[in-house]
């Protein structure tokens, strides 16, 4: 079901996602190893989600276009071409290597051959034929060594332009794509091409190496005046050492940045005590390594004296060896799946240095080194994560994540720690991305370009032009929104919460509006039949969800009605669909009702809902079934005086409703109007 369903995306949509699905279809011949098959499943329905909910967008943005362009894959189709031709051009300089060794034996035998003769044959003429023979012999050897060197010349310079102008910034793009896809951008692929650049690369490298080193042996055997090997074969060495050296120290890269198990979506967030995992991998591929190579993990490593307040130490095992993967193509990788950290206790109690920054805003860095000779060639290998958010509470968990959206949003530098100290602004196209790819990775389906004007609205205010706003981290994360308790992120992030637990099946149906104000949701609703709806989330609480529906009295008055938010620990009891179903409102002795008719704009109730209707009445017998209702109570008062919540007076007598409370379980629900917030 998985592949059919990937097929079906792979012919519908943009070649820049076909490409990128067709990465994933390679990693899926994996099957034998249960656990990385389970990761790739996990990693293709992700991006299957994406991609559905970006089509459900009216355009993508500007992270996402300039990730997926023509442009880029015309860059790696040269990108090809170029490592082929290298490729093919060092394999034949090992035929002419070997071409010129076989001239010099030629030589080496008939120069051997005629040092043995007598020397009173030296004069005759076949003898002066024979040294004519060998000085053309020789002329055409030093023709053949020049051409060799000036070849491998072009070569070296080749690879080094390959590595400076390309292969160097690819690897760039890759690690500033792991950093878009680690805050829910596109799905990172590319990396099984980096490594077949980066190892073909090497292979040429090693090869030219092989080349010098028997060029030497050849002189060994026969040199002579102006000998163009022993005068520029060391330059040449040295150029090929440095290049092999550089290559093989950028190839030592982050696989898998540090995340927690518990919770996946969200890397770059460690807490104390809790077990993280991470991965490292080398994207050259090299058989003469000694793979008793470790890996050292060290936790803010030459961080300077006063950056942080708080310090921690790795309280697990640190060094891994690295082994070869199957599915690696060879190469060699580690994963350290057990790291832990704790933090460092101080004399008196104290913690350190108080810093400036929150707890959220103290960014951590985990290196990894290691140390390895190949060919005769030491090379030591050092990279590090993205800057890490060290918590200790899960209610932190919330700033610790915008701190990682903001970080790697706004910059590519792998190890500014000091970022937050004055963080850039974001322009809200930036912005607005990244916050309906949350809603995409978290709760199955990103924001249209309608929710995001009303979230930039409710950021900026209503007049405000939200195109190229620049929004500061404090606004963002930091201050509150006017006349409330919380930080707009805290309200997003509640919602966020509430729809990926309680609301999942409604809001992938993409029935709830969501983010519209009071203003336009009157606007919206005023023309509409009796008994409208929409869906909305509360401007007043955390992570709540309110309904309003229009009325329409016999003088043609328009009313608007709003139930109370209702919250997680409401919707625990209940589910959401339900509550619609069977939602009534009492008002002035009536027989409840349910005034709830037609989803916005027009859509049956029913209809909408139907299939999330998932509650059923109890089979144990021998008890009554019962179900939850949820009842709202609603008196009409003087024209001048608003409607207030009142205790739910019902139609029936006090000992009716007694019981009818106790066997039924009434959910009592107090409802005002116009709005309750």
């Amino acid at each position: 079901m998985i592949l059919i369903s990937l097929i079906v995306l792979h012919k519908s949509h943009d070649s820049a996602q076909a490409v990128e699905l067709q990465d994933v279809f390679e990693e899926l011949k994996y099957a034998t190893n249960p656990a990385v098959m389970a990761r790739v499943i996990s990693t293709c329905l992700r991006e299957e989600r994406r991609i559905l909910s970006s089509a459900c967008m009216q355009e993508q943005g500007p992270l996402e276009k300039s990730l997926q362009n023509s442009v880029a894959f015309e860059r790696q189709k040269n990108m090809d071409n170029r490592v082929g031709i290298i490729r093919g051009s060092v394999q034949l300089m090992d035929q002419a290597v070997k071409y010129i060794e076989d001239m010099q034996d030629d030589f080496d035998f008939r120069y051997k051959t005629l040092q043995s003769r007598e020397s009173t044959d030296r004069n005759s003429d076949v003898m002066k034929q024979e040294v004519t023979r060998l000085q053309e012999m020789l002329n055409r050897l030093d023709f053949k060594r020049k051409e060799i060197l000036s070849k491998m010349d072009v070569v070296i310079k080749e690879i080094d332009d390959l590595m400076t102008s390309q292969l160097n910034p690819e690897l760039q793009d890759w690690k500033r794509r792991q950093q878009i896809a680690a805050i829910g951008g596109p799905l990172l692929t590319g990396l099984e091409q980096l490594q077949s650049w980066f190892t073909l690369t090497a292979q040429s490298l090693f090869q030219i190496k092989r080349q010098l080193d028997k060029l030497g042996e050849l002189v060994v055997k026969v040199t002579y005046e102006s000998d163009p090997i022993p005068l520029q074969k060391p330059q040449m060495e040295e150029r090929v050492k440095y290049l092999i050296y550089h290559l093989i120290k950028s190839s030592f890269v982050v696989e898998k940045q540090p995340c927690m198990p518990t919770h996946p979506q969200k890397p770059l967030i460690i807490k104390t005590g809790v077990q993280f995992t991470t991965k490292v991998r080398l994207l050259v591929k090299l058989p003469e390594v000694d793979y008793q190579l470790k890996v050292k993990t060290t936790f803010d490593k030459d961080l300077p004296p006063g950056r942080v307040s708080r310090q921690f130490f790795i309280l697990t095992n640190n060094t891994k060896v690295m082994d070869i993967e199957d599915y690696s193509n060879g190469c060699l990788s580690v994963e350290f799946r057990h790291l832990q950290l704790k933090e460092k206790k101080y004399i008196n109690g104290t913690k350190g240095n108080e810093g400036l920054l929150s707890v959220t805003e103290e960014l951590h860095s985990l290196s990894f080194e290691a140390c390895f000779t190949v060919q005769g060639l030491t090379i030591d290998l050092e990279t590090c994560s993205l800057p890490l958010v060290v918590i200790s509470n899960v209610s932190q968990l919330p700033g610790g994540w915008a701190s990682v959206m903001w970080y790697n949003l706004l910059t590519d530098e792998p190890r500014n720690l000091a970022f937050f100290g004055n963080p850039p602004r974001a322009s809200w196209s930036q912005l607005s991305e990244v916050l309906s790819w949350q809603f995409s990775t978290f709760a199955g389906r990103g924001l249209n370009k309608e929710q995001l004007t009303m979230l930039g609205e409710k950021l900026f205010g209503q007049h405000a032009s939200c195109s190229d706003y620049q929004v500061s981290w404090s606004k963002f994360s930091k201050e509150n929104i006017p006349g409330k308790p919380f930080s707009f992120w805290m309200w997003l992030d509640s919602i966020l919460e509430l729809i990926k637990k309680h609301l999942l099946p409604v809001w992938n149906e993409n029935y709830i509006m969501g983010f519209v104000s009071k203003e336009m949701e009157r606007a919206l609703l005023k023309d509409k039949e009796p008994g409208t709806f929409l869906l909305r989330f509360s401007e007043s609480h955390l992570g709540g969800i309110t309904f309003t529906w229009v009325e329409h009295g016999d003088n043609g008055e328009v009313k608007f009605n709003s139930v109370e938010p209702y919250t997680k620990n409401r919707l625990s009891a209940l589910p959401f669909a339900d509550i619609i179903r069977d939602y009534k409102v009492i008002s002035d002795g009536v027989v409840p009702e349910n005034p709830l008719k037609f989803l916005y704009p027009d859509i049956p109730k029913d209809e909408a809902f139907g299939r999330l209707y998932n509650s059923q009445p109890s089979k144990v017998h021998p008890y009554i079934p019962s179900t939850l209702i949820p009842i709202s109570e609603m008196r009409s008062n003087a024209s001048t005086t608003p409607r207030s919540c009142q205790s739910p007076e019902p139609p029936m007598t006090p000992g009716e409703f007694d019981m009818l409370n106790e066997h039924l379980c009434f959910d009592i629900d107090t409802m005002s109007s116009p709005y309750s917030e």
